[in-house]
C-alpha cells in the first residue's frame, strides 16, 4: 500500500501554481530576455531605416538585447504594420514607422486594421520637415514664386514624391489644397529616384524629407523652398515656413514606435522610459540634428492623440484630392 504524504503534496501543487502564476510578471520584469524585432514598413536606407537603425542601436545599448532591424516594405508601409498587428504581444516585436501610420486609413478602403485600435502606441520619437525642393538653377526662387505661376498656369507645374499615398505626396495634395492651386504630381519608387528626376528636369519640385534634401542642398546642387512644419527648423534657419507664405498650411511628418495590442503594461513603461531618456542625450539629438529631425520620445498617451488628430486630417485631404491607393 502506497501512503501519500497529502500536506506536503498540497505544499508543492501551491508552489507549482504560484510560480506558474508568476511566471509572466517574471518574464515581464526580466524583459528583454531575447532579441527584439523592430519592424521598419520602408526599404533600407530611406529616412525611417536611418533613423531605426540609431534607435535600435542606442536601445540595444540601454537594455542589454539586439534590437534586429526587420524591413517588410511594401503597400505604402501596411505590409509591415500588418505583420505587427499580427504578432504576439510579448514585447518581441515593435515596429517604427512614419505618419503614413495616420494616412493609411484614408487612402485603403479595407486596410485590415486601424492604427488607432489594433496597436499598442508606445512613443512619438522624432517630427522630421518635409522640404519643398528645387533645382538650385531653377526658376522659381521662393515658394510665392511657384504658388504665382501655378494659379497663372494651372496644371502645369510637376511635383514629385516618394510614392502615391506617401506622407510627402499628401504633404503635396494639402499644399495645393490650401494654397488653391493646381499642381500635376508625379509619382515615383522611392525618394531618390524622385531626386534624380528633378536633376534631369522631369519634375519642377520635389517633396521629400530633409534626410532626403539636405545634403542635396548643402552642396548647392539644390534649394529647399520651404519646410511644412509649423515653424523654422534649427537644421535650415533661413528657410521659412510654407506656413509664412501659405496660412493655414502645415502638413507634419513624424516617426513613431508602436507594438502589437495589448503588450504587458510592465514592458511598455519599460521602453518608455528607456525612449524618453534619449530626449536629454546630447549625442543622440546632436545626431538627430544632423538628419533635421527633432527628437520627441513622447509618452504613449501623447502618440495616441496625435494619431486621433491626424487620422481624419488626412482622410479630408485624400478624400478631397480624390488619393486612393491603387
Amino acid at each position: 500500500m502506497t501512503f501519500t504524504n497529502r500536506p506536503a503534496l498540497a505544499r508543492r501543487t501551491l508552489a507549482g501554481a504560484l510560480v506558474a502564476m508568476a511566471s509572466p510578471a517574471l518574464a515581464q520584469d526580466a524583459w528583454p530576455n531575447r532579441p527584439v524585432r523592430l519592424v521598419i514598413p520602408f526599404a533600407p536606407g530611406g529616412p525611417i531605416d536611418t533613423v531605426g537603425r540609431m534607435v535600435g542601436e542606442r536601445l540595444r545599448e540601454k537594455l542589454g538585447q539586439p534590437f534586429v532591424i526587420d524591413n517588410r516594405a511594401g503597400a505604402g508601409g501596411s505590409i509591415g504594420l500588418r505583420a505587427t498587428v499580427q504578432a504576439p504581444p510579448d514585447g518581441a516585436t515593435f515596429v517604427l514607422t512614419s505618419s503614413s501610420l495616420a494616412i493609411l486609413p484614408a487612402i485603403y478602403a479595407n486596410l485590415g486594421f486601424d492604427p488607432r485600435t489594433d496597436l499598442t502606441p508606445v512613443s512619438l520619437v522624432a517630427e522630421i520637415a518635409t522640404t519643398i525642393a528645387v533645382r538650385a538653377d531653377h526658376r522659381f526662387g521662393t515658394l510665392q514664386a511657384l504658388v504665382a505661376e501655378a494659379r497663372a498656369k494651372p496644371g502645369t507645374i510637376t511635383y514629385g514624391t516618394s510614392g502615391i499615398g506617401s506622407s510627402n505626396h499628401l504633404s503635396g495634395a494639402m499644399l495645393a489644397a490650401t494654397a488653391q492651386i493646381d499642381l500635376v504630381h508625379v509619382p515615383y519608387r522611392g525618394a531618390a529616384q524622385a531626386m534624380n528626376a528633378l536633376y534631369t528636369g522631369e519634375i519642377d519640385v520635389v517633396f521629400a524629407s530633409t534626410v532626403e534634401t539636405l545634403a542635396h542642398a548643402r552642396e548647392g546642387r539644390a534649394r529647399i523652398l520651404a519646410v511644412t512644419t509649423a515653424q523654422r527648423i534649427p537644421a535650415l534657419p533661413d528657410v521659412p515656413a510654407a506656413l509664412e507664405a501659405i496660412p493655414g498650411y502645415i502638413a507634419p511628418n513624424w516617426f513613431a514606435i508602436a507594438a502589437p495590442k495589448g503588450l504587458p503594461a510592465p514592458i511598455l513603461a519599460r521602453i518608455s522610459a528607456e525612449l524618453a531618456s534619449l530626449r536629454t542625450d546630447a549625442d543622440f539629438r546632436a545626431r538627430f540634428a544632423t538628419l533635421g529631425a527633432e527628437p520627441l520620445m513622447s509618452s504613449p498617451e501623447i502618440l495616441a492623440a496625435r494619431l486621433a488628430e491626424d487620422v481624419p486630417t488626412w482622410r479630408r485631404v485624400a478624400a478631397e484630392a480624390g488619393i486612393r491607393a491603387e
